[in-house]
């Protein structure tokens, strides 16, 4: 007889038993339907939604039996290690299973926030996997000194590597030690070059802001180095100031009065001509609105702007799509509440900023970016499940009823805010 996640991969079971299965019901064993939720969250457009609010809240002892277990289907382990579906208390588990690909552990590592980047550099699996550490070297969340540790764990292996493929090709030209195994899309760390720094009139600043840029750029000095000369990328920034704040052509169109002679008949007419402008007088200051000025900035740059700049260059920059600019923003010392509740609110921007918000206490008590960030359709949904339990009874039922929110969020939403009105009856 097939298994009930054969029958459920060819769509035997009822709805009603479908309904069952997203909710974790089934008298099958604990792994057998965490595997069934996993399918059910990833290819069942019904009951996906449901599958993925069960398995957020399914019991933690079984799925770190599942977590450890190298005979766990691949497809369930990729889920459980997964940036949106990560449990912290899961991850050293996974990260030793033999079973977790390489690949994932790589891409984990791109977007890690800094209790995951902890536990993968305590893994001794991970500090083996010469891929994966040069990929944690390019992570905001990597201390210097940790930085460092790598380098010095991945200098016996790089030199293996290279001495290994000057023995295989004895003709060709040596290896660089950077370029070794690097995987793909993150990138070697380029040569270091001499960056112009900003001067003073870019990020006007205290002596305080000076220090605590030049802090950040000492703590990123590695992923900075990755991303290299990257230019400005913004996120939406079109819509966000209009195509009319871009700077104009050199010609523009005046009104032109029309010639006397003609000026009597009735069909004269205002008219207009293309007139050239002014040249401008050698030597004068030329204007520039704040969008271009951050146009010709480099990395480095744009994090001493970020972090010693005014209100409207960090409402631009909070947009980079170079996440170690856009994270310096949240560490700008000017950087008000008014301005991380309109953050928290924003869709045009990088998920690592949403994630950032919450890891900074000053923040937290702050109710509105609470709410912000939990209204938020671009919040993963692991945080915003997180902090529904810090919202109001008004907002849980407002939260219910807004439809840009997943249907997860929606549902527990509801759940909560008709729990609270019972438990507020009790009373």
């Amino acid at each position: 007889m097939p298994s009930m996640i054969d029958q459920i991969r060819a769509s035997k079971l009822p709805s009603n038993m479908m309904q069952f299965a997203a909710r974790g019901a089934l008298q099958v064993p604990a792994a057998e339907n965490i595997e069934i939720l996993v399918y059910l969250a990833l290819h069942n457009k019904v009951f996906g939604e449901l599958a993925r609010m069960t398995l957020a809240r399914w019991d933690e002892k079984a799925c770190l039996a599942v977590a450890s277990d190298p005979k766990t289907p691949r497809e369930v382990l990729t889920y459980f290690i997964a940036h949106d579906n990560l449990r912290p208390k899961l991850l050293p588990a996974l990260l030793e299973n033999p079973s977790i690909a390489e690949g994932d552990l790589t891409k984990l590592a791109v977007s890690a926030l800094r209790e995951t980047t902890e536990a993968m550099l305590k893994s001794e699996r991970v500090r083996s996997l010469r891929g994966v550490l040069q990929t944690l070297k390019t992570n905001p969340y990597v201390k210097k000194e940790e930085v460092e540790e790598i380098d010095r764990r991945l200098k016996p292996q790089l030199a293996a590597a290279a001495v290994s493929l000057s023995g295989a090709a004895p003709s060709a030209e040596p290896v660089a030690a950077t370029a070794v195994d690097t995987p793909e899309g993150a990138g070697a760390a380029p040569a270091p070059t001499e960056t112009t720094p900003v001067r003073s009139s870019e990020g006007p600043g205290s002596e305080a802001d000076d220090e605590e840029a030049s802090a950040y750029l000492d703590e990123h000095a590695s992923e900075i180095a990755a991303e290299g000369e990257k230019p400005f990328q913004p996120i939406g920034i079109v819509e966000l100031l209009g195509a009319d704040y871009f700077p104009v052509t050199q010609e523009e169109t005046v009104p032109v009065a029309a010639p006397k002679a003609e000026a009597a008949t009735p069909t004269a007419k205002l008219q207009t001509a293309a007139v050239p402008k002014k040249p401008q007088a050698q030597g004068e200051p030329r204007r520039e609105n704040t969008l271009q000025k951050i146009n010709r900035l480099d990395v480095k740059g744009r994090i001493q702007l970020a972090l010693k700049g005014n209100k409207e260059e960090r409402s631009i920059l909070i947009r980079d799509g170079t996440k170690v600019v856009a994270l310096a923003v949240l560490d700008a010392p000017k950087l008000s509440d008014g301005e991380v509740e309109k953050i928290a609110s924003q869709k045009n921007v990088l998920e690592a900023v949403l994630r950032q918000i919450p890891l900074k206490r000053r923040f937290m008590k702050n109710y509105v970016v609470i709410r912000n960030l939990v209204f938020n359709p671009r919040t993963p949904l692991d945080l915003s499940l997180g902090l529904m339990k810090n919202l109001l009874v008004q907002d849980l039922k407002n939260l219910s009823g807004n439809k840009e929110v997943s249907e997860t969020i929606r549902k527990l939403a509801l759940k909560m805010y008709k729990q609270k009105m019972e438990d507020s009856k009790k009373k």
